[in-house]
This record gives structure tokens, C-alpha cells and sequence, in this order.
């Protein structure tokens, strides 16, 4: 089977104002390292049911999104969560490339697949955006996998350097999800404490102190292999940040672009028993463009490598 990677044309569209970390050329400098890659297929992300965001987000949220948008300039959300008039589409785009993404496993045009857009998503929380995020791309996706395709064990991890409290927030009470996080704590957003579980210990927090190596992240990874493992996922969805990386400016973790290639290939290993390889993962942080793209290089090297 295949590995594709979704993107969408109006990614780049999404202005946040000079300075801001969160900007296009993530996706630019990312497509231009993957597509040196020819075993990859390329697909684009495409339209999809609204009911599917409007089952992860309240009524409420979603029209005060939509009214939200400006017709010029750029516009605060919250302190560091801005939108442009690009973001309308950029933010359903990128909701929608991991619609494109399953739909395309489900249908066995490919096994895994990445989702090069933005924004990111992992923050937004059921009725509040922030963190860059609007609507929580990989939420949608899990919902959706509920929803549409019956699945009852679905996995998500999440290695970016922030604790995806958006997440944890829209499936804390959600037995048919597994939320699993290693990021730096203390540290924005000031969740993920490792006594945070979910209703049904459906929740597992792995805080590392700033300054964590390699190796030490690694020896903390068993601790979400043995997770996954009791869990048996039916599908895997990587909420995928490279602001762990040791070059990264908004963190102090310090992992190496290769390291990225050793979570992705331990977790597909893991879990491929039970989920028959089906991995989506999508975008989430990283903010040094070398570093990120080389991770997300090395991170797709290994769903090319196990497929």
C-alpha cells in the first residue's frame, strides 16, 4: 500500500502578520522536502459534510467562527490565534484534508497518509480557540472515523511540544478515544498534568521537563507503547508537532529531526496488529522551517517504511 500527503491550495492563504511563528512557509518548506520524495502519492483535500464539525464543535462556536472573519487586515481571536480573510477556506481545508485522508484509506487507494496544511488545530477546544488553532482538524477526523465508519478504538498521539488541551477537552468523556500526549511541562497551555485521565482512563499525559534529550524522551515513549498496546487501536491519527525539536524557537525539548522517524516507526510497530497499518497524521507545530521539514520528512520516511 501507499503513503499519500494531502495538502490543500489555500493553506498559504491563512496570514497571521509579520513576526507571527505560526506562517505559510511551514507548509512551503515542508511540501518542497516532501515532494523530492517520488514514492509518495499526492492528493488534495476536499469537500466534506459540515455535520461531522459541528459534531466536534458547539453551534454556538462555529457561527461565531464564521462571523469572525474579516473582509480585510487580520483579526485576534484570542491573544495569539489570528485569522485573515484566507482563513476561511484555509480553516474547512484543513478539516477537510483529514476527511480526504480517510476517506482514501477507507477506500484503499492508500494505507497512511499526512496532512501538510494549517492552521494547526490540537488547542481549539470544543467551544474556544486558541493556540493557533481554530477548529481541531484531528477531533473532526476521530469523529468522523465514530461516525461515518463505525469505529470503536481509535488512537491518538500527539508529540508535539505542547499539550494538545483541545483534544483532551473534546474526548475527556469519550471511551471510543484514546488521547495520548508527550509534551513539556510545565508549559503552555498549562494542562496535561499526568493525573489528568479521562472518565474511562482514556487519557494518558506524559509531561517532560524542559531540557528532555533523546534518549530520555524514548525511555518515556515505552510508557505510550504500553498504552497502545492495552488499547488495541482500530486506527491511528498522529496529532504530529516538530517543536520538540532541539532548533525549535517557542521550546526547550531536545529532540533531533531522526528521533521523529523512531516515535512514528515504535508506534506503527505497535500498533499495526490491531489497526492493520491504517495511520493518518497531520500537522500540528514546529516553527525552525529546516527542522520541521527534515522531522516531517523523517516522520513520513517511516509511514513509507511501514506499510
Amino acid at each position: 500500500m501507499k503513503t499519500a500527503i494531502i495538502t490543500s491550495n489555500t493553506s498559504t492563504n491563512h496570514l497571521t502578520g509579520i513576526g507571527h511563528p505560526e506562517q505559510p512557509d511551514r507548509v512551503t518548506a515542508v511540501i518542497a522536502k516532501l515532494k523530492q520524495n517520488k514514492k509518495l502519492i499526492w492528493e488534495k483535500s476536499s469537500k466534506f459534510d459540515v455535520k461531522y464539525l459541528n459534531i466536534t464543535h458547539s453551534e454556538d462556536y462555529i457561527l461565531d467562527v464564521k462571523k469572525s472573519f474579516p473582509n480585510n487586515g487580520l483579526k485576534f481571536l484570542d491573544g495569539d490565534t489570528i485569522i485573515s480573510p484566507g482563513s476561511k477556506r484555509a480553516t474547512i481545508d484543513a478539516v477537510g484534508s483529514i476527511i480526504s485522508a480517510i476517506d482514501g484509506i477507507e477506500n484503499k487507494k492508500f494505507n497512511k497518509a499526512f496532512c501538510a496544511v494549517r492552521p494547526p488545530g490540537h488547542h481549539a477546544e470544543k467551544n474556544k480557540a486558541m493556540g493557533f488553532c481554530i477548529y481541531n482538524n484531528i477531533a473532526v477526523g476521530a469523529k468522523f472515523l465514530i461516525n461515518k465508519y463505525k469505529y470503536n478504538k481509535i488512537a491518538i498521539i500527539d508529540f508535539d511540544v505542547h499539550h494538545g488541551n483541545g483534544t483532551q477537552d473534546i474526548f475527556y468523556e469519550n471511551s471510543k478515544v484514546l488521547y495520548i500526549s508527550t509534551h513539556q511541562y510545565p508549559y503552555y497551555p498549562g494542562t496535561g498534568n499526568n493525573n489528568e485521565k479521562g472518565k474511562y482512563n482514556n487519557i494518558l499525559n506524559i509531561p517532560l521537563p524542559a531540557g528532555t534529550n533523546s534518549d530520555e524522551y524514548l525511555n518515556a515513549y515505552n510508557y505510550v507503547i504500553k498504552k497502545l498496546i492495552e488499547f488495541k487501536p482500530e486506527f491511528v491519527m498522529f496529532s504530529a508537532g516538530f517543536d520538540a525539536h532541539k532548533d525549535d524557537p517557542l521550546a526547550q525539548l531536545n529532540l533531533n529531526s531522526k528521533d521523529f522517524y523512531e516515535i512514528t516507526k515504535r508506534t506503527i510497530l505497535a500498533t499495526q496488529q490491531f489497526s492493520k497499518g491504517k495511520v493518518v497524521s497531520i500537522l500540528e507545530g514546529g516553527y525552525d522551517l529546516a527542522a520541521l521539514s527534515e522531522s516531517v520528512n523523517e516522520h513520513v520516511n517511516a509511514l513509507l517504511e511501514f506499510n
